[in-house]
């Protein structure tokens, strides 16, 4: 990208430890390639962050316009790599707080535009703004059921869409899972042809579980709103629960090793995420940086 002739603002939030560099550009004038991001998203040289929220106005983007209409603000969300992704739960919610923060929204429902689509965040006086996460896919054929391997050992896997993809394994104990440190193998590749994110679950009791979690572009992760979303659905159908056909919610508490999450799958089939959102710092790049 270019140099940018004067500071760049820029603020650090999370949600569930889930962490971001949130990079204010309402006009959309910023040129944020693949390495800027992923240099910003540093833990040593940059700002650090499991990936990047740019707030600019949908109108501003070319793959915003069509949801301007809906939603004033588009969340272009990016991996910690530099890559583009289509959605991040804990991301909404932070880019909420933001925008309350910056007096652009006030309590209420708040639309916010994401590249799966538009997502209605719920923002009141509590640190823990709600997101209306839309309906989970559940896709049909023979990859709906995938294998996920670690090292030698290998889990049968649900294959849940939340707008980006998942893959959920139900495991004896997380520490299974191993390091994490590069992505689980999935099978058949060609269930995830850009790739996946990859939870492992266990049980913490009723309509409660825990979780793990290697994220597509950011490696494992604290938290992963979306793969928490995909968490609770698998467990609920894991456990006889389907509130299109039960007409009942269902609501189920989802572990992160940052923090806690409560998430509600309708009778509509539309699933509400809860959990906190914090702004923890803000400051500005000096064009230097940039060199």
């Amino acid at each position: 990208m270019s140099t940018p002739a004067q500071p760049v603002p820029f603020l650090k939030g999370h949600g569930t430890q889930n962490d971001f560099v949130i990079i204010p550009d309402p006009d959309g004038r910023l040129d944020l390639s693949a390495g800027a991001v992923a240099r910003l998203c540093d833990r040593r040289a940059g700002i650090g962050g499991d990936g990047l929220l740019r707030v600019v106005r949908s109108a501003a983007l070319p793959e915003g316009r069509a949801l301007a209409g809906e939603a004033e603000w588009f969340m272009d969300y990016r991996n910690s790599d530099g890559s583009v992704a289509e959605m991040c739960g804990n991301g909404v919610r932070v880019f909420a707080r933001y925008l309350q923060r910056a007096g652009l929204a006030g309590d209420g429902e708040l639309p916010v535009a994401t590249r799966a689509g538009v997502r209605r965040a719920r923002l009141s006086g509590t640190d823990a703004p709600a997101v209306a996460m839309g309906r989970a896919g559940l896709p049909d054929g023979p990859e709906t059921s995938v294998t996920v391997t670690v090292a030698d050992r290998s889990w049968p896997a649900h294959r849940i869409d939340m707008g980006n993809p998942h893959a959920v394994a139900f495991v004896a104990d997380l520490a299974e899972a191993g390091p994490l440190r590069e992505p689980p193998v999935v099978a058949p590749a060609t269930a995830y042809p850009d790739g996946t994110n990859v939870e492992f679950v266990v049980d913490r009791g009723p309509r409660h579980v825990a979780l793990r979690v290697h994220e597509r572009g950011s490696g494992e992760t604290r938290s992963c709103g979306t793969g928490a979303c995909a968490v609770m659905v698998a467990a609920a159908r894991r456990d006889g629960r389907d509130p299109a056909k039960d007409g009942r919610p269902a609501t189920y508490t989802v572990d992160v090793p940052g923090g806690r999450l409560r998430i509600t799958e309708g009778i509509d089939g539309d699933i509400t995420l809860t959990g906190p959102a914090v702004i923890v710092a803000e400051g500005t790049l000096e064009p230097g940086w940039w060199d």
